[in-house]
């Protein structure tokens, strides 16, 4: 497998893998991504230089976008407030590649290049009702941090977030 920084080609390939992992998590019982988020948001951060993928014979099977802030970042009691951090946004992997550990590799590089980008923490934050998310953030060294974020959608719809952060 091949990780990389995502690239405008990518574009069409990685939404389409967004679009079968939202599938899957609607099928599942966790209805917190639609057709606008995450979707609308790759181009943006491809522009960006932020996202990254993991591909296998030049399809993507995983895809994160490290980000310098969250508009929850102000909610949670981070370990250190001042200290440079940046924050793992629209993680996740392809459904039919559940299983075979990519998940934990690709946190695993997440941190390094956090890391590299001069980030002293890796923060994220996960829906209350996404509990295989929180588990597998927890099974890799991330710890939930105090506070919520009440991140509003829209008038019919609120996530409640829980900040979880990693020492890098």
């Amino acid at each position: 497998m091949e990780f990389r920084q995502a690239v405008q080609k990518d574009l069409e390939q990685l939404k389409l893998m967004y679009r079968e992992m939202i599938r899957n998590m609607n099928e599942n019982q966790i209805q917190i991504w639609d057709e606008i988020y995450p979707c609308d948001f790759l181009e943006d951060d491809i522009r960006n230089s932020r996202l990254y993928l993991m591909s296998e014979h030049g399809e993507p099977v995983s895809a994160f976008a490290l980000c310098e802030g969250d508009g929850g970042e102000n909610h949670v009691e981070w370990e250190k407030c001042f200290v440079k951090a940046l924050y793992l946004d629209r993680f996740g992997v392809r459904p039919n590649y559940g299983g075979r550990g990519i998940g934990g590799r690709m946190l695993a590089k997440a941190r390094t290049t956090a890391k590299a980008l001069g980030a002293e923490y890796l923060r994220l934050f996960v829906a209350d009702i996404n509990k295989p998310a929180a588990g597998l953030y927890e099974k890799h060294g991330f710890t939930r941090r105090k506070g919520v974020y009440h991140l509003v959608i829209d008038e019919e719809l609120t996530l409640r977030e829980y900040g979880y952060e990693i020492k890098l």
